[in-house]
């Protein structure tokens, strides 16, 4: 399989040796300093292209994609607010293909199946308050984490009491703290912490004024992530329209 590349930062390199151990041919690699490639042949060879940039310009990314009528693998987070609606739409009856996951750490998914099942649980025992809380490295430009917001979600929608998220504190690295975890009873507060190089960690918690339940999925590398997006174009190549973590365990 063609892969090509855009956003050559750490995730983007380590993606090009996994690929590249799987049999798979890096065709091109765009990053801020040559836009223009993206008119190339080389990029144009390619059958799927792996997105990991920013919040602010991946939404560009997966339209010149689509522009070009290349399926697009896509790990950036932010964007989905302004644009999800419009991408989404454009993947409809198999127009153009986007695999979309805010993380592809299998890992990662069974932890949100978990997260689920333990809404459902807890939806009715209502002295437990649920909240969250993520945990990742000094570089992470948006907060709350894109796999935070999936987690949310999904909690919003399997426990009753809770309606929508909010944003809540952002400890920074220099230990300032920036928002607040005040929240109306309806809605299920999701603060953010930024330190050190740490890959990333969720924790989901149910309060009440005897105890408290926790359930925490903790990054160890971004190995994990990196496989998961390297099977997701794999997917990608074969498959059409739009493509999440639930089409791998169908």
């Amino acid at each position: 399989m063609n892969i090509a590349l855009i956003g050559y930062g750490k995730m983007g390199r380590m993606i090009e040796k996994v690929a590249i151990e799987r049999g798979h041919k890096i065709v091109c690699i765009i990053d801020i300093d040559n836009q223009e490639d993206f008119d190339s042949k080389e990029f144009k060879s390619a059958d799927v292209a792996i997105e990991f940039t920013t919040p602010f310009t991946a939404y560009d990314n997966i339209k010149k994609c689509f522009e070009r009528d290349i399926k697009v693998v896509t790990g950036s987070t932010g964007w989905q607010k302004d644009h999800g609606e419009e991408i989404f739409e454009m993947c409809k009856y198999g127009l153009h293909t986007l695999f979309w996951s805010s993380n592809f750490s299998l890992g990662v998914y069974l932890f949100n199946k978990l997260n689920v099942e333990l809404a459902k649980m807890m939806s009715g025992q209502k002295e437990y308050e649920p909240r969250m809380c993520e945990i990742h490295h000094i570089h992470k430009l948006d907060a709350p984490s894109g796999t935070a917001i999936t987690l949310a979600e999904s909690l919003i929608d399997n426990y009753e009491g809770k309606d929508s998220w909010k944003k809540g504190s952002v400890t920074l690295p220099d230990g300032t703290i920036e928002g607040s975890d005040e929240a109306k009873s309806d809605e299920l507060v999701v603060s953010s912490i930024r330190e050190g190089e740490v890959p990333g960690t969720h924790i989901i918690t149910y309060e009440s004024n005897f105890d408290k339940i926790e359930i925490k999925h903790e990054a160890k590398s971004r190995g994990g992530f990196v496989l998961g997006a390297v099977i997701a174009a794999e997917y990608a190549h074969t498959h059409e329209g739009l493509l999440t973590m639930d089409c791998l365990f169908k």
